[in-house]
Order: structure tokens, then sequence, then C-alpha cells
């Protein structure tokens, strides 16, 4: 799981077990980052993670599952800009021991990521 700024480099990164869902990451990584948007695709769209960017105050700009009780309005415009984060993953698994996880451990792979995404930012 990865948060990147607006223009899609790197801010943050956690590892997740593979057998867990994705928004148990959320919490620990937005933690003291302040931002005026959360830009996500539906499988962030929690009640609680749209309750806490209500409490922060950022948009919540997420792609909601088609059977939501309580549909939000979302900004269309900036949801647009979700492809960042995807075009960083994409870079990201250009890197072919990225792509294909070949590190042991979870600390060399974290460093990988961290040293890759360096890589990444410089071009």
């Amino acid at each position: 799981m990865a948060l990147t700024d607006a223009l899609g480099n790197l801010v943050r990164f956690s590892l997740l077990p593979g057998q867990r869902h994705d928004t148990i990451g959320v919490a620990p990584l937005i933690e003291g980052v302040t931002f005026g948007a959360l830009i996500a695709d539906k499988v962030f769209d929690a009640n609680w993670i749209i309750q806490a960017m209500d409490e922060r105050g950022a948009a919540v700009v997420i792609s909601q599952h088609p059977k939501r009780r309580e549909p939000r309005e979302i900004d269309r415009d900036l949801y647009t800009w979700r492809h960042l984060v995807e075009n960083f993953f994409g870079k990201l698994k250009e890197f072919k021991r990225i792509a294909m996880r070949a590190d042991k451990t979870d600390q060399s792979f974290a460093a990988l990521i961290y040293l890759c995404a360096a890589v990444i930012n410089s071009r």
C-alpha cells in the first residue's frame, strides 16, 4: 500500500500481509500527514475512512461500491488524477526484483522499494 503526493511521488508505503484487507493499512499510512484530498479506488470505500477524512477536513474522492446505501458525490475531475498512483506502481514494477518479490525478508524488500522510488524520482 502506498501514499503518493500530487505528482505521483512516493511519500510513504507499508507492506501488508497478502491475506489481509487493504483498509487495515490506511490509518498508519496517513497518520501525521496533512493533505487536502484522499483519492482512492473502491477498495477503500469504507465508512470509517470517509468519516476520518471528514473529521480531518479532507475531500473524499473514492469511487463507490454500486450498492452503497448512502451514495456520496465525488469530484470526477479530481478522481481522474488517481492514475498517478497507478503510474507509480507501474514504474515500480519495471524493476524485476520488485515485480517478482525476489527478496527474502520484508526489510530488504522495503529497502529496495525506497531505492527504486528514489531512482524513479530522479528521472
